[in-house]
């Protein structure tokens, strides 16, 4: 069973692509490490993954995404950071904490004033 540790982990965070391990481990054994199947439902961290799946990680974590909601998970990330930018703006004009975040009504419905 992987713990989620990965071989040359200085080398991943070098990679052109996004990558997440729990950590470094020695060498895999390649006979208890091998592709068995190509193209099938996985579960990873007792979550279900389905081909074309889309996984999405930082250094907080990584979450699947499944590919039917894929726009419409997009478009309120999008959303949210939107609003998360407005917030910050809000508050480094000095704007109180209390209220502008997590946003109130008040707040909210500025940001939407704004377009």
């Amino acid at each position: 069973m992987s713990d989620g540790s990965v071989r040359d982990r200085a080398g991943f965070a070098e990679l052109a692509m996004p990558t997440f391990a729990a950590g470094a481990a020695a060498t895999t054994n390649l006979a208890q490490h091998h592709a068995v199947d190509l193209n099938v439902p996985i579960g990873c961290a007792e979550v279900p993954v389905y081909p074309g799946d889309i996984m999405v990680g930082d250094r907080d974590g990584v979450v699947c995404v499944p590919r039917h909601l894929a726009a419409e998970v997009a478009a309120a990330a999008v959303e949210q950071e939107r609003l998360e930018a407005f917030v910050l703006e809000k508050i480094e004009s000095g704007a109180p904490l209390r209220g502008t975040y997590p946003p109130d009504e008040a707040t909210i419905a500025e940001y939407r004033s704004r377009g």
